[in-house]
């Protein structure tokens, strides 16, 4: 699935996989690929700009640390990064209800 796609949605899909534990930014990367069987491989052009802006927002963390002799950024969701989460859960299952009772009809075009 495309990046474009997704619009409006990444961020929530990022703190949900944050939700699981701290991670560094390749971690988020093969997390939302892993755990969506393969439909949202993105790249890291996609990715790190969000990371980014999630931080600026006070919603996720990020420390430095050194992991086998590589320096690396590990993200971790913040008191309000859960808050946030919890909202966009709700508002995820709102438009996926609302989509499915549109998309999810077998009739066909046109109703009768």
């Amino acid at each position: 699935m495309s990046a474009e796609a997704l619009k409006g949605h990444l961020d929530g899909m990022i703190l949900a996989v944050l939700a699981a534990g701290p991670r560094h930014g390749y971690g988020v990367i093969d997390a939302l690929r892993t755990e969506s069987g393969g439909r949202f491989d993105l790249p890291k052009g996609t990715i790190y700009p969000a990371l980014h802006r999630l931080e600026r927002a006070g919603l996720i963390d990020g420390q430095w640390s050194d992991e086998n002799g590589r320096r690396r950024r590990t993200y971790e969701l913040t008191a309000a990064g859960r808050r946030r989460l919890g909202v966009e859960r709700r508002s995820w299952h709102e438009f996926a209800a609302g989509v499915g009772a549109l998309l999810g009809q077998e009739e066909p075009w046109p109703a009768t």
